[in-house]
Parts: C-alpha cells; structure tokens; sequence
C-alpha cells in the first residue's frame, strides 16, 4: 500500500514573487535550483522514495505547472496554505504525507527517517533540532521555535496520519485567520498556553496536551537526524546555500 503525498506549491505573489522574478520565471515553484526547478526536484525525491504515491499537487495556477506534473492531480490552491491543505485533504484522505515545493534540497531518507519515526499519533510535524542544524548548516539562519525543552525549525514535512488529523488543520485555520487579531489567538489557544509560550516555559509534552484538548488529535514533533532537512528555499540567500549544498554535498 502506497502513502499518497501532497505537496504545496502555491504562492500569494505568483510571478510578482522575490525568487520568481530573480529566477525569470512565472511561479516560485519553477525556481531553477541547481539548474532544475524546485517543483521538479521534489517531485524527483518522491518518485525515488519507495511507498509513496499517488502525488497531489496544490496551486493557484494549474496551468504553469502542467508540463511537469507528470501523473500527479494537480488542484487549484485555497488563500492560505491551511485551507489549501484542508481541501486537498478532503480529496485525498488519510494517511497523506505534506510537504512543499520549495524544499529543494528534500531526499527519500528524510523522508523515511520522518515516516519511520512518526508513529502512534493522528498527526507529526518533522522538525530539526537548532543544535543538529547548527551543526549540519553552520552559519546559516533560520527561524526557530523555542520551547522550555527543546528549540527547532521546521524541515516541511507532516504526516497526517488519521481522520482525527484534521482537526489540527481546522485548528490552524482558525488561527490563521486570527492571526490579526492576537486576542482571538489567545482565547483560542488558551491565555496560559500563550504566556508560557512567550515567557518559554511551556514544554512539548504540555503542548500535546493542550492540542489535544482543543483537537481531540494526538500530535508529535519528529526530530529529523539531519539539519539540511530545515533548509527551504524562501529567500533569495535561501537559494544560495541550497546551491551551496547540493554542489558540496548532495548529487
């Protein structure tokens, strides 16, 4: 049984977007990265992963990626990326592993270090350790969360394992749409969770608990062994030291 995948390519800005007009081209997503646009470096490590497939695709113009979508479904994006993910979702079913397009520099054994280490839980977010990235990528600067207990950036990869996963997506629908309004923020997350997150008293096993309470769904941060997994291409001197890295270190 193969895990379907999604990956989110789309883009607020389109061809008005920094890297798609330093790229030439009409999407962030077609990006050349090491000479091959981002989309198709993705698309390229899932097809090179065993056990994954069918590929769903979601973006705001379907159009401009159609001569590399290959077998992939390609569907038209929602205006943020936790109603994009809620759509396809709703399409695909569970268990789908996400990811996104602009994760250049994404190899098969992350992914299977992610899907070997996300298990017994409705959802899992791949994440790598700020010391395992300071130690992989020295120099670079990325964005970290800090809890009492551990401090990481994000590496783009989620399995949402089971029905009840969904739930975390409407969570995070409602929190994106709130995000303006920083009251409504923290009367849905909860007044003490926000102070402990700010002051960086609050652990990540209270932060299951207090997703759980309010989605119902057993979640999990999975630690990625390897810190280039945090590395996406966001910003032009994101592109650079992908480049860097694929030209030193990955084929």
């Amino acid at each position: 049984m193969t895990l379907p995948v999604l990956v989110l390519a789309g883009s607020r800005d389109g061809e008005n977007d920094v890297l798609a007009k330093l790229g030439q081209v009409s999407h962030k997503a077609l990006l050349p990265v090491g000479g091959q646009p981002m989309l198709a470096r993705v698309l390229d490590t899932i097809a090179h992963t065993p056990g994954l497939g069918p590929i769903t695709i979601s973006i705001e113009n379907p159009d401009c990626i159609r001569d590399l979508a290959g077998d992939a479904t390609i569907l038209r994006s929602a205006p943020s990326p936790s109603e994009s993910v809620a759509e396809a979702i709703a399409r695909i079913g569970t268990p789908c592993l996400v990811t996104t397009a602009d994760h250049a520099l994404l190899r098969p054994e992350w992914i299977q270090d992610f899907l070997a280490k996300a298990q017994d839980c409705d959802l899992a977010a791949g994440v790598a350790l700020r010391t395992t990235v300071e130690r992989d990528v020295p120099g670079t600067k990325r964005t970290y969360i800090h809890l009492s207990d551990m401090s990481f950036s994000g590496c783009n990869l989620f399995l949402i394992g089971t029905p009840k996963g969904r739930n975390v997506i409407e969570l995070w629908k409602r929190l994106q749409q709130n995000r303006k309004r920083p009251l409504r923020m923290a009367l849905t997350l909860g007044i003490g969770t926000l102070l402990r997150a700010v002051t960086r008293t609050l652990d990540s096993t209270a932060l299951y608990r207090r997703i759980q309470a309010l989605t119902g769904a057993n979640v999990r941060l999975v630690t990625l062994s390897d810190g280039r997994a945090a590395v996406d291409v966001d910003k032009p001197s994101d592109l650079t030291l992908a480049e860097k890295i694929l030209a030193q270190t990955i084929p």
